[in-house]
């Protein structure tokens, strides 16, 4: 524009936008090449105009400024995506430290867990999970902490900390929920709060006590069945009072386990089908087949766009042990010991 239009000087101020434009995507030494560049022509169109006027003399002294503020305005945006990742990498280390791999074999269950983050680069949030063998049978718990970032973490290990040790001290699931609750107690806030379903095989009886969360789906011979608990209880952390539901398992049973961000998918206000497309997702190949086969249809249903992280775990029961006692719920232990 400014050769096509003689050798008067009029343009040389439109060459600051360069590294405006540059700070916006670039480094910071990407931006100052193209100042320094910017600059250069725009003193190289003065310096051959028959009279440098006060106007174009400011006009190449501005954009010499202009570059030296959008290489600062780089420089710490360039520091914060750093820092940004550096905290998300770290996030993600302390999340995959507090949630263990899951299986494949757990008891008599064969069982996979697996963790669908909202977005590509936020790996943090507090749904947890976990399935360990205990003397009173294979306990699994899956719950979802109010909140995300690196506090949600904190309380996610805290309640999985917890979990570990009570589940094989307390004979009664209402006792491991009684303890799990005075541990969120201690470290949340009036208004934070976590959610849970804690679930029981013991010799192919299944026991349930959910306090808040969404109920597990038990999938057989085609068809799925929500296990909704007797009577509603409210989550970790208000003190809840929970009554089991008590189910007799099949061998070729499966069961799902998931937090609140698979009820909330959707897609132009249509929420994902799970009930109606669970069995054909999770009712072939192994449970950690019908996990991927799941993701797949779901991130596919919301077009790569979800609202909120996803824990999923899938059990299968295989059949009881040989030689295995008769079956008694953790709920009744303590009666039928007395």
């Amino acid at each position: 524009m400014e050769a096509a239009d003689g050798r008067k000087v009029h343009y040389v101020a439109l060459l600051a936008a360069a590294p405006v434009l540059a700070a916006a995507l670039a480094s910071w030494l990407v931006v100052l090449g193209v100042g320094v560049a910017a600059t250069v022509i725009g003193a190289g169109f003065a310096l051959v105009a028959p009279k440098v006027s006060l106007a174009t003399s400011v006009s190449v002294v501005a954009v010499a400024l202009v570059t030296g503020m959008a290489v600062a305005v780089a420089w710490v945006r360039q520091r914060q995506a750093e820092r940004i990742v550096e905290l998300t990498k770290l996030a993600a280390v302390a999340q995959q430290a507090v949630l263990r791999p899951l299986g494949p074999q757990v008891g008599t269950l064969s069982v996979a867990g697996r963790y669908i983050s909202s977005t590509a680069t936020a790996e943090i949030g507090g749904d947890l999970y976990e399935a360990i063998d205990t003397p009173y049978g294979v306990r699994m718990i899956i719950g979802d902490v109010r909140g995300k970032g690196l506090d949600a973490v904190r309380l996610a290990s805290i309640v999985l900390g917890s979990y570990r040790h009570v589940a094989y001290e307390r004979a009664d699931l209402r006792a491991v929920v009684a303890d799990l609750d005075r541990a969120v107690a201690r470290n949340v806030g009036d208004e934070d709060f976590v959610t849970a379903a804690l679930v029981e095989e013991r010799g192919g009886t299944l026991t349930i006590v959910n306090c808040g969360h969404p109920p597990p789906l038990l999938l057989r011979r085609g068809a799925v069945i929500p296990l909704e608990p007797p009577a509603p209880a409210p989550p970790l952390g208000f003190m809840p009072v929970v009554r089991p539901r008590v189910e007799r398992l099949e061998p070729g049973d499966r069961l799902l386990l998931f937090t609140d961000g698979l009820g909330e998918a959707r897609r132009d206000g249509e929420f994902f089908p799970t009930a109606d497309r669970a069995w054909r997702l999770l009712g072939h190949g192994t449970v950690a087949d019908g996990l991927a086969s799941l993701e797949t249809a779901l991130v596919e249903w919301v077009h790569g766009r979800l609202d909120d992280d996803i824990a999923l775990v899938l059990m299968e029961y295989v059949g009881a042990r040989t030689g295995a006692a008769v079956a008694v719920p953790s709920w009744e232990v303590g009666a039928a010991e007395s």
